[in-house]
C-alpha cells in the first residue's frame, strides 16, 4: 500500500480523503494557499505545504508547484479530490511522468470523457443516447457556437468543457443574449478550471437529473453503485442530493438500464477508478447521457451511506493495483440517504455569498446523521472559493424517515457569524413536491420561493394556531356541561351515579 498522499485540495473533501488515509495507515501530506493557513485539512494532515496567493490560479490551480511538492516530501500518490485539477487529463499525465501515482482514472479517460464535448461523441459512438448538442470534438470558437445554436434550438445551455459544480454555465432563450453569455461562460470556467472551452447543449425542460455511481479497477471490472437523484437545484449548482432516486422507486426495469448504459459508458473508455455518469430524463422517461465526471463527486457520501462502500478507500485501493473489492452481484442497498449542501450564502437575498469568520458552529448528531466539513468556530469563509461549508448526510429505512430526520437535524445545526442556507433546506424539507418525490431540475428557480414559502408556512401556523385554538374551546366546553336532573344540587353525584349505578 502506499506510504503518502499529497490531497490536491482544500475544504471539506480534503478532510475526508485524510480520514480515509488515516484509517488505511497512510501518511498525508496537505497543501494550502495564503487564505487557507489555518484551514482543518491543514491541521489535519501529517505534514502541510505552502502552495501561493489565495486565488486560485495561483495556488490550487498549479499543478507544477503540487507535483514539486509531492517529489520532495517523498509522497507515493496524489489525490485530487474534486474540481481544481481533478479532471485535467495533463495534471494527471504529469503525476504519471513525475513517478507519481494519480488517485483517479487515466489521463486518457480523463481526455475522452473529461472533456463533456468528447466524452458526448465518444459514448454516441457506443450506441449510448445524448443530448442534442454540438458532437464535435476539440474546441469551437465563438462564430461556431453561435452558427450552431439555431440548428439546436433554444432554450440551450453554455457548457464548460470541463469540470462540473454548474461554473461556466450559461442558460440561453435566444441568439441575440448568447454572445455576451458566451463570454461570461467562458472568463468563470477560465477562472474555476484553468480552461475556458465551452460547448452548447439542448435544454431539456422538466427533466430529472440522475446519475450513477460507477466503479472500476485495473482489470476491466467496472461496476455500478445505484443512481443518485440530483434535481434540487439552482443555476445548475445542485443544493440536495438523495438515494435512491424517488423518481426511480416504482420503475425497476429503467433503473436497471440506466445502470447497464453507465458501465457500457465507461467501458468505452476503458475507465478505471471512480466516476459518475449523469443523465437527464424527461416527462416520458427517455434517459439521455449527460456528461461524465472523472473524478469523486460532491455528493458520494449518500451512495456510501446505503451501499456501505467507502469510496475513498476503494479509489486508494485500485490506483494501488488491487483489484475492487466488490463485485456487482455484492452491491446491496439499504434504506434512504439525504445530501444537504450547507453553504455559507443568504436564502433570502438572491443566495449571495457570505463571507467572514464562523464564531459557533454546533453541529447535530444522532442516530443516522454524517457531517462533512472542512470548518470549526473561528474558522474564515473565504470569497476566493466554494462557498461549501459542509454537508449533512442523513439515512433512514425508509424516504420518509430520512426526511424527518433531516428536519430534526436541520434544526440543531447552529452555525454563527455567516449567513448559510439552512433555512431554503428546512423550508424545503416542508414543501409537497419535495416530500412526494415529485419536482424537476427547474422546481427551485421556476417554482420556489423562499419568500412565498416563508409567508405560507406563517399561514400554515396561523391556520394550524387557531384550529388548536377552536378544538380547546370545543374540549373546555365539553368538560363545563352539567351531567344532572332537575332539582340536583351535586353534579359530582350525578356523575358518579352515571358511571357507578349502585351507589
Amino acid at each position: 500500500m502506499f506510504k503518502k498522499i499529497l490531497i490536491a485540495n482544500r475544504g471539506e473533501i480534503a478532510v475526508r480523503i485524510l480520514r480515509a488515509c488515516r484509517e488505511l495507515g497512510i501518511k498525508t501530506v496537505a497543501v494550502y494557499s495564503e487564505a487557507d493557513r489555518q484551514a482543518l485539512h491543514v491541521r489535519y494532515a501529517d505534514e502541510a505545504y505552502f502552495l501561493g496567493p489565495s486565488p486560485a490560479r495561483e495556488s490550487y490551480l498549479r499543478g507544477d508547484k503540487i507535483i514539486d511538492i509531492a517529489r520532495k516530501c517523498a509522497a507515493d500518490a496524489v489525490h485530487p479530490g474534486y474540481g481544481f485539477l481533478a479532471e485535467r487529463a495533463d495534471f494527471a499525465a504529469d503525476c504519471t511522468d513525475a513517478g507519481l501515482v494519480f488517485i483517479g482514472p487515466k489521463a486518457s479517460s480523463i481526455a475522452a470523457m473529461g472533456d463533456k464535448a468528447v466524452a458526448r461523441a465518444t459514448v454516441a459512438k457506443a450506441g449510448v443516447t445524448v443530448v442534442p448538442g454540438t458532437e464535435g470534438e476539440g474546441s469551437l470558437r465563438d462564430d461556431e457556437l453561435l452558427a450552431f445554436a439555431p440548428k439546436i434550438g433554444f432554450p440551450l445551455i453554455i457548457k464548460a468543457v470541463s469540470g462540473g459544480g454548474g461554473k461556466g454555465m450559461r442558460d440561453v432563450r435566444n441568439l441575440e443574449e448568447m454572445p455576451d453569455l458566451i463570454q461570461s461562460a467562458r472568463r468563470e470556467a477560465e477562472s474555476s478550471f484553468g480552461d475556458g472551452n465551452v460547448y452548447l447543449e439542448k435544454l431539456v425542460e422538466g427533466a430529472r437529473h440522475i446519475e450513477f455511481q460507477i466503479m472500476a479497477d485495473q482489470f476491466g471490472n467496472v461496476i455500478h453503485l445505484g443512481e443518485r437523484e440530483c434535481s434540487i437545484q439552482r443555476r445548475h449548482q445542485k443544493l440536495i442530493e438523495e438515494s435512491p432516486s424517488p423518481f426511480l422507486a416504482d420503475d425497476e426495469p429503467l433503473r436497471q438500464r440506466m445502470g447497464a448504459v453507465a458501465v457500457q459508458a465507461a467501458r468505452a473508455v476503458d475507465y478505471a477508478n471512480a466516476g459518475t455518469i449523469e443523465f437527464l430524463v424527461d416527462k416520458d422517461r427517455n434517459f439521455y447521457f449527460l456528461e461524465m465526471n472523472t473524478r469523486l463527486q460532491v455528493e458520494h457520501p449518500v451512495t456510501e451511506t446505503v451501499t456501505g462502500m467507502d469510496i475513498v478507500a476503494e479509489q486508494i485501493r485500485v490506483a494501488f493495483g488491487w483489484q475492487m473489492s466488490r463485485k456487482q452481484e455484492d452491491i446491496r442497498w439499504r434504506g434512504a440517504a439525504i445530501e444537504c449542501r450547507i453553504n455559507a450564502e443568504d436564502p433570502y437575498n438572491g443566495f449571495l455569498p457570505s463571507s467572514g469568520r464562523i464564531t459557533l458552529t454546533q453541529p447535530p448528531a444522532g442516530p443516522g446523521v454524517r457531517i462533512d466539513t472542512g470548518v470549526y468556530a473561528g474558522f474564515e469563509i473565504s470569497p476566493y472559493y466554494d462557498p461549501l461549508i459542509s454537508k449533512m448526510i442523513v439515512w433512514g429505512e425508509t424516504r420518509s424517515q430520512a426526511v424527518v430526520r433531516m428536519r430534526r437535524a436541520l434544526e440543531e445545526y447552529k452555525i454563527v457569524g455567516v449567513r448559510t442556507n439552512i433555512p431554503f433546506h428546512q423550508t424545503m424539507m416542508d414543501t409537497y413536491p419535495f416530500i412526494t418525490g415529485k419536482y424537476d431540475t427547474r422546481f427551485v428557480e421556476e417554482q420556489f420561493s423562499m419568500l412565498d414559502a416563508a409567508e405560507n408556512r406563517e399561514l400554515y401556523l396561523d391556520i394550524a394556531a387557531l384550529m388548536a385554538t377552536l378544538v380547546a374551546h370545543v374540549q373546555m366546553e365539553h368538560r363545563a356541561q352539567v351531567y344532572g336532573q332537575p332539582g340536583q344540587k351535586s353534579t359530582w353525584k350525578w356523575a358518579v351515579r352515571r358511571t357507578r349505578p349502585n351507589r
